[in-house]
Protein backbone atom coordinates (compact mmCIF):
# COMPACT_ATOMS: atom_id res chain seq x y z
CA UNK A 1 0.00 0.00 0.00
CA UNK A 2 1.39 3.27 1.07
CA UNK A 3 4.86 3.62 3.00
CA UNK A 4 4.88 7.27 3.26
CA UNK A 5 2.24 9.65 3.30
CA UNK A 6 2.31 13.78 3.03
CA UNK A 7 -0.27 15.75 4.68
CA UNK A 8 0.45 19.55 3.55
CA UNK A 9 -1.50 21.94 6.32
CA UNK A 10 -2.21 25.39 6.58
CA UNK A 11 -4.10 25.15 9.75
CA UNK A 12 -8.21 25.25 7.72
CA UNK A 13 -11.09 23.27 9.14
CA UNK A 14 -10.26 21.00 5.56
CA UNK A 15 -6.61 20.66 6.55
CA UNK A 16 -7.99 19.38 10.01
CA UNK A 17 -9.62 16.75 8.06
CA UNK A 18 -6.96 15.60 5.46
CA UNK A 19 -4.89 15.43 8.61
CA UNK A 20 -7.42 12.84 10.39
CA UNK A 21 -7.52 11.49 7.01
CA UNK A 22 -4.24 10.71 6.41
CA UNK A 23 -3.55 9.51 10.04
CA UNK A 24 -5.83 6.94 9.76
CA UNK A 25 -4.50 6.08 6.49
CA UNK A 26 -0.95 5.75 7.99
CA UNK A 27 -2.27 3.73 10.86
CA UNK A 28 -3.73 1.15 8.76
CA UNK A 29 -0.95 0.53 6.64
CA UNK A 30 1.88 1.29 8.88
CA UNK A 31 3.40 3.99 6.94
CA UNK A 32 5.53 7.08 7.98
CA UNK A 33 3.31 10.37 7.75
CA UNK A 34 4.98 13.89 7.18
CA UNK A 35 3.42 17.07 7.63
CA UNK A 36 4.01 20.05 5.90
CA UNK A 37 3.51 24.09 5.80
CA UNK A 38 4.04 26.27 3.16
CA UNK A 39 4.49 29.75 3.06
CA UNK A 40 4.70 32.07 0.16
CA UNK A 41 7.63 34.06 0.46
CA UNK A 42 6.90 38.20 -0.09
CA UNK A 43 8.78 40.76 -1.81
CA UNK A 44 10.15 43.60 -0.56
CA UNK A 45 7.36 45.63 -1.89
CA UNK A 46 4.41 43.44 -0.23
CA UNK A 47 6.67 43.52 3.01
CA UNK A 48 6.64 47.31 2.96
CA UNK A 49 2.43 47.33 3.00
CA UNK A 50 2.39 44.94 5.65
CA UNK A 51 0.78 45.29 9.09
CA UNK A 52 3.61 44.85 11.56
CA UNK A 53 3.09 47.39 14.67
CA UNK A 54 5.82 49.27 14.96
CA UNK A 55 6.92 48.40 18.12
CA UNK A 56 7.20 44.60 16.81
CA UNK A 57 10.18 44.96 14.42
CA UNK A 58 10.43 42.39 11.80
CA UNK A 59 10.11 41.09 8.40
CA UNK A 60 7.00 39.58 6.96
CA UNK A 61 8.67 36.32 6.00
CA UNK A 62 9.69 36.13 9.78
CA UNK A 63 6.37 36.90 10.93
CA UNK A 64 5.07 34.10 8.07
CA UNK A 65 7.77 31.41 8.84
CA UNK A 66 6.79 31.93 12.95
CA UNK A 67 3.13 31.95 11.97
CA UNK A 68 3.80 28.40 9.41
CA UNK A 69 5.44 26.86 12.36
CA UNK A 70 3.30 27.23 15.11
CA UNK A 71 0.64 25.44 12.66
CA UNK A 72 2.95 22.77 11.59
CA UNK A 73 3.53 21.64 15.35
CA UNK A 74 -0.19 21.97 16.11
CA UNK A 75 -0.88 19.75 13.40
CA UNK A 76 1.61 17.30 14.75
CA UNK A 77 0.55 17.42 18.04
CA UNK A 78 -2.69 16.91 16.54
CA UNK A 79 -2.09 13.75 14.50
CA UNK A 80 0.10 12.17 17.81
CA UNK A 81 -3.10 12.69 19.53
CA UNK A 82 -4.85 10.34 17.02
CA UNK A 83 -2.11 7.90 17.69
CA UNK A 84 0.44 8.93 14.98
CA UNK A 85 3.54 8.52 16.98
CA UNK A 86 5.67 8.68 14.33
CA UNK A 87 4.35 12.28 12.55
CA UNK A 88 7.41 14.25 11.89
CA UNK A 89 6.67 17.95 10.91
CA UNK A 90 8.20 20.93 8.58
CA UNK A 91 7.96 23.70 7.37
CA UNK A 92 9.34 25.23 3.70
CA UNK A 93 8.70 28.85 1.96
CA UNK A 94 7.85 29.35 -1.80
CA UNK A 95 4.66 29.00 -4.30
CA UNK A 96 2.68 26.56 -2.07
CA UNK A 97 1.67 24.07 -4.62
CA UNK A 98 4.94 23.78 -6.42
CA UNK A 99 6.77 23.27 -3.04
CA UNK A 100 4.10 20.26 -1.68
CA UNK A 101 4.92 18.75 -4.92
CA UNK A 102 8.62 19.13 -4.54
CA UNK A 103 8.75 18.03 -1.10
CA UNK A 104 6.82 14.84 -2.04
CA UNK A 105 9.36 13.93 -4.53
CA UNK A 106 12.44 14.37 -2.92
CA UNK A 107 11.06 12.91 0.37
CA UNK A 108 9.63 9.83 -1.24
CA UNK A 109 5.96 10.39 -0.45
CA UNK A 110 3.94 8.20 -2.39
CA UNK A 111 0.41 9.54 -1.26
CA UNK A 112 -0.57 13.35 -0.36
CA UNK A 113 -3.47 13.93 1.39
CA UNK A 114 -4.87 17.33 1.37
CA UNK A 115 -7.96 19.37 1.95
CA UNK A 116 -9.75 20.74 -0.93
CA UNK A 117 -9.98 24.41 0.00
CA UNK A 118 -8.03 26.29 2.50
CA UNK A 119 -6.87 29.69 3.80
CA UNK A 120 -6.04 31.04 0.35
CA UNK A 121 -6.28 34.42 -1.06
CA UNK A 122 -7.82 36.24 -3.52
CA UNK A 123 -5.02 34.50 -5.78
CA UNK A 124 -6.49 30.90 -5.47
CA UNK A 125 -9.83 32.11 -7.25
CA UNK A 126 -7.69 33.45 -9.87
CA UNK A 127 -5.42 31.18 -10.79
CA UNK A 128 -6.66 27.84 -9.52
CA UNK A 129 -6.33 26.25 -5.89
CA UNK A 130 -3.79 24.89 -4.36
CA UNK A 131 -5.43 21.51 -4.24
CA UNK A 132 -5.71 21.57 -8.07
CA UNK A 133 -2.68 22.53 -8.83
CA UNK A 134 -0.77 20.12 -6.93
CA UNK A 135 -3.37 17.11 -8.26
CA UNK A 136 -2.39 18.75 -12.05
CA UNK A 137 1.48 18.59 -10.95
CA UNK A 138 2.24 15.64 -8.43
CA UNK A 139 4.05 12.37 -10.03
CA UNK A 140 1.83 11.04 -6.68
CA UNK A 141 -1.62 10.05 -6.04
CA UNK A 142 -3.44 13.57 -4.28
CA UNK A 143 -6.60 12.68 -2.05
CA UNK A 144 -8.19 15.66 -1.89
CA UNK A 145 -10.50 15.51 1.03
Amino acid sequence: MFKHILVPTDGSNNAEAALEKGVELALLAGAELTILTVYRHHSMLEASFSMVRPGEPGNLDDTQREYATGVAEAAKARARDLGATNARAFVRNGPVARGIVGFAREHGCDLIVMGGRGLGSVEGYLLGSVSHKVTGMSECPVMVV
